[in-house]
């Protein structure tokens, strides 16, 4: 493979940490008090979810998260900002991407009326699979410092 400044998995490692950066601006941009206190964040997904034109959707909503909401807001966002800090830093890259691209996954379904999210969430979850089966966790990494995977 012949690139430019950087090696083949030096590239990977880069697409790897600006998708950690992605999901550290995603815990970074989001207002913790609204999401925390008020409950803005589940109450927005609520309405989406109330709507849905998937009962599988709806159904799913009403039995997992509008019994919980607190404490799924604060799943969804500690689990972004875990996100962005494994795959930026490179520790436990290989769950890192997983949870990433079925988080995406979770957001592209519930948000499939919202072209807008989408882009957002189909290009972080191709990133996702991209670096899982290039294995990006080889280079710039704790993961490869500490011998992991």
């Amino acid at each position: 493979m012949h690139t430019l400044w950087l090696t083949g998995g030096d590239w990977f490692a880069v697409l790897r940490i600006g998708l950690g950066l992605w999901w550290l601006e995603s815990w970074r941009h989001k207002d913790k008090k609204a999401w925390f206190e008020r409950g803005s964040g589940i109450a927005w997904a609520a309405d989406i979810a109330e709507r849905h034109r998937w009962s599988l959707v709806r159904n799913g909503f009403s039995a997992v998260v509008a019994p919980r909401p607190k404490t799924i807001a604060y799943v969804v966002a500690y689990a972004e900002l875990a996100l962005g800090l494994g795959l930026t830093f490179g520790l436990l890259t290989p769950i890192a991407l997983v949870g990433g691209l079925l988080l995406n996954l979770i957001y592209f379904v519930l948000m499939i009326h919202d072209w807008a999210e989408q882009g957002q969430n189909s290009m972080m979850a191709l990133i996702s699979l991209v670096g899982l089966f290039a294995m990006c966790w080889q280079h710039w990494s704790l993961d490869a410092a500490f011998g992991l995977f």
